[in-house]
C-alpha cells in the first residue's frame, strides 16, 4: 500500500467516525444487543398474536365468518390513525380474495360519506380503546341502517364492543414501543385477526386460483397465475427421424433455440439439443457420419408441456428435477407437437 493510499484510508475512516458521532451513533448499543432487542420484540408481538388466537371464542368466530360470507352488499372497514392503516390493509386483502370491501374514514363518514353504507353491508370497526370518538359518533347512524357490526377491539368492556354484533378481542399486555405508547403490538394483533377472517371467508367461498388471478392481472403474481405457455413458446423447425445430421445442424441454427423437435408427421417422438448433437458427433467414427440421422441422436419420449399450461408450471417442470433442462417441446391438447419453450423466455417474462 502506498503512502497516499494509507492517507486516503485514514482520512475516510475519520470521516465515517465523525459522521457517526455527529448523528449520535456513539450512543447506540453493540450489534449483538440490537439483534437481541429485535428478536425480543418480534417474540413479544408473536406471543400477543398467539394469545389472541387462544382467547378467540368459537361462537364469535363463527358469527363473524357467517356475517361476512352472507354479506349481500360490501364490507365497510372503519378505523382512525394507525387502526385506519390496518383497516385499509384488511379491506384491500378482502377485495383481492373474493369479498368486495372498502375502507371508510369515520371522519369522512360524519360529513357525508356515510352514504356509501347501504342495506346489506357489513361493518368491521377497528379501535384499540373501543372509544374512538369518530367511530362512536357514527354508531347511531349505522344502527339506523341496520347493518351488522364486527369490531376488533382492545377492550371488550368498551362502547364499541358493547354496540357490536360480534366483538373480537385484540387486547395486548403491552406495546412493543419502549414507552408503551406507539401502536405496535396492538396493530399487529388487529391485522392478524383481519387477515385470518379474510382467509377463512376466502376458503368458505371456495375461491380458486383462477378467481384470484382475475383480480391480479399485473405484476409477478399476476403473471404466475395468468401467463400461458402459448404466450411465450416459439414455433419449432422440426426434423424427421430420418433427417441427416447436417439437416439437424441447420434446423437448430435456423431456429436459434438450442434444440429441435423430432416428429413423425405431427407426433413428437424425440428432441435433439445442441449438446446431444455435439456429443453424438464426438463419439461417431468420421466414416459413419454420412449415415448419422436424427433418430440416433435424439432423446426419446422427452418431457413436454402443453400450450394451455401456466408458464410458471412449465418453469417448475424444468427446474424441479435431478438435472435441470432449458427447453421443453410444446404439444397441444391432442398431443401434436406445436413448438418449443425456452427457460430463458420464462425467466425474461418476469415470473
Amino acid at each position: 500500500m502506498s503512502v497516499r493510499q494509507a492517507h486516503d484510508d485514514t482520512t475516510g475512516a475519520k470521516k465515517i467516525v465523525g459522521l457517526k458521532n455527529c448523528l449520535g451513533f456513539r450512543k447506540l448499543p453493540f450489534v449483538a444487543e440490537n439483534l437481541e432487542k429485535i428478536r425480543e420484540l418480534l417474540m413479544l408481538e408473536a406471543s400477543a398474536v398467539e394469545r389472541a388466537a387462544g382467547r378467540l371464542k368459537a361462537a364469535d368466530a363463527d358469527n363473524a365468518v357467517r356475517l361476512l360470507v352472507g354479506c349481500a352488499g360490501k364490507v365497510v372497514v372503519l378505523g382512525v390513525g394507525k387502526s385506519g392503516v390496518i383497516a385499509q390493509k384488511i379491506a384491500q386483502t378482502m377485495t383481492s380474495t373474493g369479498t368486495v370491501a372498502i375502507y371508510l374514514h369515520p371522519s369522512d363518514a360524519l360529513h357525508g360519506s356515510l352514504g356509501v353504507v347501504t342495506s346489506g353491508d357489513v361493518i368491521i370497526a377497528l379501535s384499540n380503546s373501543g372509544e374512538t370518538d369518530e367511530i362512536i359518533a357514527i354508531l347511531p347512524a349505522l344502527k339506523a341502517r341496520k347493518v351488522p357490526i364486527i369490531s376488533i377491539v382492545g377492550n371488550l368492556a368498551s362502547t364499541l364492543a358493547r354496540e357490536s354484533d360480534v366483538a373480537l378481542d385484540a387486547s395486548v399486555d403491552r406495546e412493543a414501543c419502549p414507552l408503551n405508547l406507539a401502536p405496535t403490538t396492538s396493530t399487529t394483533v388487529a391485522l392478524s385477526l383481519g387477515d385470518a377472517l379474510a382467509m377463512t371467508v376466502m376458503e368458505a367461498k371456495g375461491l380458486t386460483a383462477e378467481d384470484f388471478a382475475a383480480n391480479h392481472p399485473a405484476g409477478r403474481l399476476g403473471k404466475r397465475l395468468t401467463l400461458r405457455v402459448r404466450d411465450l413458446m416459439h414455433p419449432s423447425p422440426n426434423v424427421a427421424p430420418t433427417d441427416g445430421w447436417l439437416s439437424v445442424v441447420k434446423a437448430i441454427s435456423d431456429g436459434s433455440l438450442g434444440a429441435v423437435n423430432v416428429v413423425d408427421g405431427l407426433e413428437l417422438i424425440g428432441i435433439i439439443t445442441d449438446g446431444d448433437l455435439r456429443r453424438t458427433i464426438e463419439r461417431t467414427d468420421p466414416s459413419a457420419l454420412s449415415s448419422l440421422n436424427a433418430e440416433r441422436m435424439m432423446t426419446r419420449s422427452p418431457t413436454t408441456t402443453e400450450e394451455d399450461a401456466l408458464a410458471f408450471d412449465a418453469l417448475r417442470t424444468m427446474e424441479d428435477r435431478p438435472s435441470q433442462i432449458s427447453v421443453l417441446p410444446v404439444v397441444d391438447a391432442e398431443g401434436k407437437c406445436t413448438g418449443m419453450l425456452r427457460l430463458h423466455d420464462i425467466v425474461r417474462s418476469g415470473i
